[in-house]
C-alpha cells in the first residue's frame, strides 16, 4: 500500500486562504531586521506566505498584516520592491 503524503498547507496573509506551500511566495524578516522575498523558502528569519497575485500584497499592505505577521513597521520602498518582484515572477 502506497503511503498518501500530506501537502503542507500555509495561509496567504493577503486572502487569508489556505493552499500548498509551494503554490505562494514566502516573504521573510531576516535576523538583520531586513524584509525580503526568499524564492527558496529556506532563508532564516520570520517568514509570511503570499499569494504570486499583486492584489494579495495590496490587501496585506491595507489590512497591516504583513506588520503583524513581522512584528514591526515596514518601509514603503521595501514594499515597492516586494510588489515590484511580485510582478516580475
Amino acid at each position: 500500500m502506497v503511503k498518501v503524503r500530506k501537502v503542507p498547507q500555509r495561509m496567504c496573509v493577503g486572502c487569508q486562504e489556505m493552499k500548498p506551500k509551494k503554490e505562494l511566495i514566502r516573504i521573510v524578516r531576516t535576523p538583520e531586521e531586513t524584509i525580503e522575498l526568499d524564492p527558496t523558502g529556506k532563508k532564516n528569519g520570520r517568514g509570511a506566505y503570499i499569494c504570486p497575485n499583486p492584489e494579495c500584497l495590496k490587501k496585506a499592505v491595507k489590512a497591516k498584516r504583513l506588520e503583524k505577521a513581522f512584528q514591526q513597521k515596514i518601509d514603503p520602498e521595501v514594499l515597492n520592491q516586494l510588489s515590484e518582484r511580485l510582478v516580475s515572477q
